[in-house]
């Protein structure tokens, strides 16, 4: 199982982890507020299909490694990114909408299935507008469920912003042939 997200289709990213269970320990992670800030955002959930999501990013939270200047304000203030669920089977699936950051609504969608002791996360991100919304939303993806290995493993979490510009940069190659 590679790490790297790939590409379903255009507008369309999967990401797969087999993570340290059980499942209701990572949909505890992916569903709390506190946990979920401990690896991505936090915020509430109103945990119902139709219910509003709010996801407050605050990377001085997950990192004590300083931004690159593009993310400061992100770093600092914070950035919220709202929603909507979309589907919600506890401790199995979870889907929202993802608005916020200027381009038209996207969807994000998890799933949970046991493993062999340990939990498969399928994630995919869906509607993305573009080749750099698809290099951008990737390259995050990929750093943030890193820090979510690292949560559930109880490591030290690995480096973010020293990453960051890599991971995107190699997400770009990678996508370099995909239409505009």
């Amino acid at each position: 199982m590679s790490e790297y997200g790939t590409v379903l289709e255009s507008g369309t990213v999967r990401f797969e982890r087999l993570l340290p269970g059980p499942v209701e320990r990572v949909w505890a992670y992916l569903t709390e507020s506190g946990k979920r800030g401990t690896w991505l955002a936090s915020g509430d959930f109103d945990l119902r299909v139709g219910g509003e999501t709010k996801l407050l990013f605050k990377h001085s939270e997950i990192t004590d490694e300083p931004p690159p200047e593009r993310y400061r304000e992100m770093n600092d203030k914070g950035f919220l990114a709202t929603g909507t669920i979309t589907r919600c089977e506890p401790p199995h699936a979870l889907a929202f909408t993802w608005e916020g950051d200027g381009n038209p609504a996207s969807e994000v969608t998890f799933e949970l299935s046991p493993r062999d002791g340990k939990v498969l996360l399928v994630l995919t991100h869906r509607k993305l507008a573009d080749k750099a919304a698809m290099t951008n939303v990737s390259g995050g993806w990929h750093m943030h469920l890193g820090l979510l290995e690292d949560q559930l493993a109880g490591q030290k979490p690995r480096g973010f912003w020293s990453r960051q510009a890599a991971i995107e940069s190699e997400y770009a190659a990678r996508f370099a042939s995909l239409p505009e």
